[in-house]
């Protein structure tokens, strides 16, 4: 958000200006605002159950034209949700519902991988991490048929691979997995390195189109909870370490991405611009208190 314009503080002894006065700002004029990111209302096509805890919603339509454009492979967007109860139509005036509606009557956002987006058929599809009832982009995504409406803001995205580096390396839990599943589809085919990938159990195993040289590591919790263990920090630092320059990215759990941060920074030595490195979730924090977190020390997994 741009800073908000001051209004001009008069000098104490004003020097003569030859050129010709501009007038005044008004002293009441509202500072600048950024204009809110377009909705895009799109119509929910299809439904499919890739794992016991993963389904993807395929959705496009006519709402295909208002999405922004983004060339990043990891593409994301922000999510809109509205309690149905309400009845509000999208596209939503979030101002206008700030001042209308209760705290938590707002659509809330939520942060999700594209998995896939494709202009030519207008589609784009999004895979959701589902256990249970807990939180509400995973029940929608759970329930969701043909007809229902998705709305989002978007994509934005910063990654693509290096396709110039050495090798590679993917590192992610379950909710990271449609992002680590699209670069590993956009790498050189003849890319080599490792893929860490950490899911409940083998039934939460899905195929990823990877290239040969790409070795795939599923790690498995066996019933315990997301966010409560060292798998994948593990993997890493015990794992085969191949020559040369290795491009990672590097996504999941907070705790988990501060002890991976320790093991590629301190113990590997990799420079920053080597390494995507981010927190999607932290373990026992709902998704606002997670978002606000990201400004204090406990939310911050790099200093900058």
């Amino acid at each position: 958000m741009s800073s908000p314009v001051p209004s001009p503080v008069p000098s104490p002894v004003p020097a003569p200006d030859p050129s010709p006065a501009s007038p005044p700002a008004a002293p009441d004029a509202a500072p600048h605002r950024k204009a809110p990111r377009p909705q895009a209302v799109l119509t929910v096509q299809e439904t499919r159950w890739l794992s016991p805890h993963l389904v993807r919603v395929v959705a496009g339509g006519p709402g295909f034209a208002d999405l922004q454009d983004c060339e990043a492979t990891d593409k994301y967007a922000k999510l809109l949700f509205a309690k149905p109860r309400l009845g509000l139509v999208p596209p939503y005036d979030l101002a206008a519902l700030k001042d209308e509606l209760a705290p938590g009557d707002r659509p809330v956002k939520r942060t999700y991988t594209i998995r896939w987006l494709d202009r030519a058929s207008r589609r784009l599809a999004i895979d959701f991490v589902v256990h249970g009832d807990a939180g509400i982009a995973g029940p929608w995504a759970a329930a969701a048929v043909p007809g229902d409406s998705l709305v989002l803001m978007g994509p934005s995205g910063k990654w693509s691979p290096d396709q110039d580096a050495d090798w590679h390396l993917f590192v992610g839990d379950d909710s990271a997995l449609p992002a680590v599943a699209a670069g590993i589809e956009a790498l050189h085919p003849a890319a080599v390195g490792h893929a860490y990938l950490e899911v409940d159990g083998a039934a939460d195993v899905i195929p990823l189109r990877a290239p040969a040289g790409l070795e795939l590591h599923w790690l498995f919790r066996d019933g315990q909870a997301a966010g409560t263990t060292t798998l994948l920090a593990d993997a890493v630092a015990d794992g085969p370490w191949p020559d040369g320059r290795v491009d990672a990215f590097v996504h999941g759990e907070r705790g988990a991405m501060k002890a991976l941060r320790d093991v590629l920074f301190r113990d590997r030595g990799l420079a920053r611009s080597q390494v995507s490195l981010s927190g999607y979730w932290a373990y026992g924090r709902e998704e606002d208190t997670f978002q606000a977190e990201k400004r204090e020390p406990i939310g911050k997994i790099l200093d900058d």
